[in-house]
């Protein structure tokens, strides 16, 4: 019986894991806050530029800034995105907003597989953006 109850508590743990990951919310940065399904607190996917001159290693985590429609919100990767990730390139940053920065655990960059079959109706807004200078 004790037997019985592990396995379907953990299978239950591995479907809601799969179907809360299933459900999260692709927002552009200027949704963030405004959309619903893109509050706060909750893992949303965010879509926007990396803006230029923003990216920055410290200790173990990558720091950067997306922008989309002029609107930018900070964020933090635990560990190096690698493969062709840099400034200026439409990213999708997935996590969590926790105060005023988002806290990603997955980065997809524009030119892999994943991203553009995700994204394709973003995609040619995200290209449009301008890569800005600076910070906003």
């Amino acid at each position: 019986m004790a037997v019985l109850v592990t396995i379907v508590l953990a299978g239950g743990t591995i479907v809601t894991k799969f179907l809360t990951s299933a459900i999260d919310y692709y927002c552009n940065v200027d949704e963030i806050g405004l959309r619903a399904g893109c509050e706060a607190g909750r893992r949303i996917r965010v879509q926007g530029t990396v803006e230029k001159n923003s990216l920055t290693a410290v200790n173990n985590s990558t720091n950067f800034v997306l922008i989309f429609n002029e609107k930018t919100i900070r964020v933090v990767y635990e560990g190096d995105p690698g493969g062709i990730f840099q400034e200026c390139i439409p990213v999708v940053a997935q996590g969590r907003l926790v105060g005023d920065v988002f806290e990603a655990t997955r980065i997809e960059v524009k030119h892999s597989n994943a991203y553009v079959a995700d994204n394709a109706d973003r995609l040619t807004k995200a290209e449009a953006q301008e890569c800005s200078p600076q910070a906003g």
